[in-house]
């Protein structure tokens, strides 16, 4: 009698292999048998792929993205690990200038781990996870060219493999395709209303090399050394060396308008030494470099707010940046894919899958994380001159300014480095940084004085240029 009563396991089509989609399948596995349509031959190892042309640059996943990794996947930050990932401890190993040019200093204290590892290591332990589930099957080099139903409900999608059409029936449709989305001209089709957008582009440029980490770096954990771009001064120029699996350096370089990094190589260590701090360039200077230099210019703020749609289809949802892209700078990305998933899968937990408004109610859930990190990205970019469609108002700006009033306070008290890195990490909202643990060392003072340089310890300065 229980068999009977049991409720039917759902058809589910998730468009896009990449992280995204990866983590929407193991957030509906468990209610419906998943389809992954992927338009690209996925690699076999932890090798670039076509279709995620940021793979190059440097990632990491803050401790809000690691938590959300682990409560969908258990063990997938430890098998990410144990192929050579790092989870470390922000900030004690990191050496980081913020967008106000204070120097952090190195505290110990706070519990805030993040992942880093190239991205093809952790699409490659990812896609092993999820692929292995035996109800999640993959549709490689295929095609989604639209959805079937109508404004009130979408029954699947249309598909092209090879030259051959077909129609996949779904109960319920995500797309997980990426900045590349066509969600928007899909639900015109239907006759769906179209949804407000937003772009804020800072005009950001990105250019990456991979170095030979320095022999000396690589048995005393190196730190990673992150110097950011400050919006007060365009064009914003900065730069992060991401210490990655295979004794490697992943070296990324960032400018806004009239500040551009380029593929150079004869530019690149010149870029990073006329840094607001020349550290990552003395790193790097006489590093070996691996391979030539990767740039990207596709990295504009682009939300799609579906979560405030007037009418919105029942059996599809949107998640990642197909909602909203954000500038890479911020390492939000991985993080909000990880947690819109989560949303999704406690929300089917709670109301149970099938119910006429359901997909509404998905599409906002998964825009909570979303809206906090858009909020975090816009606050900064849209200092930049030409970044956005309207200068900030009176109220942005004040906002503007407590925040940096918060990072500098951060930069020199434990406590307050706390309740940012709570927000900067997407484990708590933004009024954490209104909390006693940030307004009064803020008041009376951080204690602690500004730090004149990068804090790299005598050991590692050493052994990154010896």
């Amino acid at each position: 009698m229980a068999e009977e009563n049991a409720p039917r396991r759902l058809a589910a089509v998730v468009v896009g292999a990449g992280a995204t989609g990866l983590f929407a399948a193991a957030a509906l596995a468990d209610f419906a048998d998943v389809t992954v349509v992927e338009r690209d031959r996925l690699p076999d190892g932890p090798e670039p792929r076509r279709g995620v042309p940021q793979a190059r640059h440097a990632h990491l996943v803050w401790s809000g993205g690691v938590k959300a990794f682990d409560e969908l996947l258990p063990g997938l930050t430890d098998e990410v690990v144990a192929h050579g990932g790092r989870l470390v401890h922000i900030m004690g190993d990191m050496v980081s200038r913020a967008p106000n040019e204070v120097w952090f200093r190195r505290f110990t204290a706070t519990r805030h781990r993040n992942l880093v590892c190239s991205r093809d290591l952790l699409d490659f332990v990812l896609r092993g996870r999820v692929l292995a589930d035996g109800r999640v099957v993959l549709r490689e080099e295929t095609t989604v060219l639209g959805l079937e139903g109508d404004a009130t409900t979408v029954t699947g999608v249309r598909v092209r493999t090879g030259d051959e059409e077909s129609t996949l029936r779904a109960d319920l449709v995500v797309d997980a395709s990426g900045r590349g989305s066509r969600a928007p001209q899909w639900l015109t089709g239907l006759g769906v209303p179209a949804v407000a957008e937003r772009v804020v582009n800072a005009g950001v440029a990105y250019a990456t090399r991979v170095y030979d980490a320095p022999e000396a770096t690589r048995g005393i954990d190196f730190p990673l050394i992150n110097v950011q771009a400050n919006p007060a001064k365009a064009p914003g120029q900065g730069g992060i060396v991401l210490p990655v699996e295979g004794n490697r350096w992943i070296v990324t370089l960032s400018g806004t308008r009239g500040g551009e990094p380029t593929g150079d190589p004869g530019a690149f260590v010149d870029f990073a030494l006329g840094l607001g701090d020349p550290v990552i360039g003395e790193l790097i200077k006489d590093a070996r470099p691996l391979g030539d230099i990767a740039t990207t210019r596709a990295t504009a703020n682009r939300r799609r707010y579906y979560e405030q749609a007037k009418r919105w289809p029942d059996g599809f949802v949107v998640l990642g940046d197909a909602v909203a892209g954000y500038n890479p700078v911020y390492g939000h990305g991985l993080t909000v894919a990880a947690q819109g998933a989560l949303a999704v899968r406690d929300v089917l937990r709670a109301a149970g899958p099938g119910r006429p408004g359901l997909s509404r109610r998905l599409q906002r859930a998964a825009a909570r994380p979303v809206a906090a990190a858009w909020d975090l990205a816009v606050g900064q970019d849209a200092l930049y001159p030409g970044a956005a469609e309207t200068r900030p108002n009176g109220v942005e700006r004040v906002l503007a300014r407590f925040v940096d009033k918060a990072v500098e306070t951060g930069a020199r008290n434990p406590r307050a480095m706390a309740a940012l890195l709570d927000v900067m990490s997407l484990e708590r909202p933004a009024t954490r940084l209104f909390s006693l643990d940030m307004l009064v060392p803020m008041l009376i003072g951080p204690g602690k004085p500004r730090l004149q340089g990068p804090p790299l310890t005598e050991t590692e300065r050493k052994a990154a240029l010896s």
